[in-house]
């Protein structure tokens, strides 16, 4: 039996994909604690790993909305976040890892401190990336804007500040990058398709794009008429009330069902009245309403185009961040959706008839989604975080 232990931030789609590969392991016969955040802990212990609540250390649970979507434009803002969550967890996860003595730290790409945490003790780690794998060939997707450049030069400076914290603490930390960016020597699992993956030719053999990791539908959801539109933002920026009414005043004209998720930022009683066509509701279960959609208007968050692309469904883009950019723009690229460049009633309008009357978006989408099923999924990232574990005893003891 190898000990696991894995770091989360308190996000849904940086959660979600690990789900799978840790009830994978425990079936296996593995021991795994699981450090994250109280509003994670259903599923994390549902899962079947010890949750360990990070909440009374951290500093991203106070952060309100606005700051958590800054977090995806400001790297000084993020820096600082990180490291102060990094130096509130430092005394009680070191005690906590010099006492578990685990065999791997996996960490998600975005929850540093567990990486710092493996890096100064010297515990074998695994990335976890539910985004794209970025390296100097991918990162090419990531179309920053002169004002994006200037912003980070002013404010290296303040990043470099915050480094200087990590390294009186005792982190082996150099620079930003060290903390942000994937390298060739970490051995790392990435959620999604070699083919899908940007470059994905220029990762080191320490690189395993295992696939989207997707859970069955916990409901049903009925298809009323013959094409079904979906619409969500994503759970962290949707505060987006004029958005959504131009969505339901496009729809509204439109033949087709529509199921909005619009979060719990906007009350759905602002709307007034909703045509018959159209049912918006505070969060659905996306997977259940993927499964029968043709058509998802998505920010493009990594986790939903990851669903919808397994599901064969075409996207019309919104992207909010540059990661959500990056996103969207290999979806272009690859023919599954388009980007929507204008936000008006005719021009969401016009998009749907476009994809819904191009069949090429949805062969396409098809042609990803059956890279997805090829990947080896929660088994093969299992293997990989077990073949890194200084304990490997009967690591590759798959499951039927």
């Amino acid at each position: 039996m190898s000990k696991i232990v894995f770091f989360c931030i308190p996000a849904h789609g940086h959660t979600n994909p690990t789900l799978g590969v840790v009830r994978e392991l425990v079936h296996r016969g593995h021991q795994v604690s699981y450090y994250s955040y109280n509003v994670m802990r259903e599923k994390i212990e549902a899962a079947g790993a010890n949750f360990i609540s990070c909440d009374d250390y951290d500093m991203e649970q106070k952060l309100t909305p606005k700051d958590a979507a800054r977090i995806g434009k400001d790297l000084a803002f993020s820096t600082k976040i990180l490291v102060d969550t990094t130096l509130a967890l430092d005394d009680k996860v070191c005690k906590d890892m010099e006492e578990m003595k685990p065999d791997c730290i996996v960490a998600d790409s975005m929850a540093v401190w567990g990486k710092s945490v493996a890096m100064k003790l010297g515990i074998p780690f695994v990335s976890s990336t539910t985004t794209f794998a970025f390296n100097r060939h991918s990162a090419k997707i990531m179309k920053q804007s002169i004002g994006e450049l200037i912003n980070m030069i002013f404010s290296m400076p303040k990043i470099n500040k915050d480094i200087k914290r990590l390294q009186k603490k005792g982190y082996p930390v150099k620079s930003v990058l060290d903390i942000i960016q994937n390298d060739d020597e970490t051995h790392t699992v990435v959620y999604t398709s070699p083919e899908f993956q940007p470059c994905s030719e220029t990762f080191s053999d320490k690189y395993s794009f295992v696939g989207p990791s997707i859970r069955p539908a916990t409901s049903e959801i009925e298809k009323t008429k013959e094409k079904l539109i979906y619409v969500s933002m994503g759970t962290v920026n949707n505060d987006m009330l004029p958005l959504y009414k131009q969505f339901i005043e496009a729809f509204s004209k439109l033949n087709y069902q529509v199921i909005m998720s619009v979060g719990n930022q906007v009350a759905i009683e602002e709307f007034g009245e909703i045509p018959e066509n159209i049912s918006v509701y505070e969060s659905v279960d996306q997977i259940a309403v993927l499964e029968k959609a043709d058509v998802f208007f998505s920010h493009c968050g990594m986790n939903s185009v990851n669903e919808s692309l397994y599901f064969g469904v075409p996207l019309i883009m919104l992207p909010q961040t540059a990661e959500q950019s990056g996103v969207a723009e290999r979806v272009f690229q690859l023919g599954a959706g388009i980007k929507l460049k204008e936000v008006n009633v005719n021009a969401i309008a016009d998009s749907v008839n476009t994809v819904l009357n191009d069949e090429n978006y949805r062969k396409n989408a098809q042609v990803i989604a059956d890279g997805f099923k090829r990947c080896p999924g929660a088994k093969g990232a299992a293997d990989k975080i077990l073949s890194v574990c200084v304990n490997p005893v009967e690591n590759f003891a798959h499951s039927d």
